[in-house]
C-alpha cells in the first residue's frame, strides 16, 4: 500500500512537470498600445520629435507598396501640409514578452485637406522592440482595407 502511494505521488509530480508550460515573462500590453497611439498622435500633430521617440532608429513602414523610414514618412507628411487628420484604432490585439511585441489592429483616418476631405481604412500590424528599457515601434505595415 505504501509503495502504491509513493508511486502515485511520483507519477503525479512527473505528469505535472511534463504538462506544465515553461514560464514566459510578459510586459504590460498597454505600454505598446500607448507607443502606437503616440506614433499616430505625432502624425496628427505633425510632431517629428514624437515620431522619433516612438520609433527605433531602423524603423520601417510598409504602406501599400511604398517603403518609408521615419525621415521619409515625415517628409511625406510635410509634402501634404496643410491638413488635419484624426486616427481611430480598433480591434487591437497585442502580444508581448519582455523584449519584443506585436500588435494587429484596424485603423480609420479622417483627413481634411485644403481641397477636400478623405477617409481611409487600413488593416495594420506593428512590431516593437524594447530599447534601453523603452518600447519603440521598429516595423509597421498598413494595407488599405477592402
Amino acid at each position: 500500500m505504501k509503495k502504491s502511494i509513493i508511486f502515485t505521488f511520483f507519477a503525479a509530480i512527473i505528469l505535472f512537470l511534463t504538462a506544465a508550460k515553461p514560464f514566459q515573462a510578459h510586459d504590460d500590453p498597454e505600454q505598446l498600445k500607448k507607443v502606437l497611439i503616440n506614433f499616430f498622435n505625432g502624425i496628427e500633430t505633425k510632431d517629428f520629435a514624437k515620431l522619433r521617440m516612438a520609433t527605433t532608429s531602423d524603423f520601417m513602414l510598409y504602406e501599400d507598396g511604398s517603403i518609408w523610414n521615419t525621415d521619409s514618412a515625415f517628409m511625406n507628411i510635410k509634402r501634404h501640409m496643410p491638413f488635419t487628420v484624426k486616427y481611430e484604432m480598433k480591434n487591437i490585439k497585442i502580444n508581448v514578452d519582455t523584449q519584443s511585441g506585436d500588435v494587429t489592429y484596424t485603423n480609420h483616418a479622417d483627413f481634411v485637406f485644403a481641397k477636400g476631405k478623405e477617409s481611409l481604412d487600413w488593416v495594420e500590424s506593428a512590431t516593437f522592440r524594447k530599447i534601453n528599457g523603452v518600447w519603440k515601434i521598429n516595423f509597421l505595415q498598413a494595407t488599405i482595407r477592402k
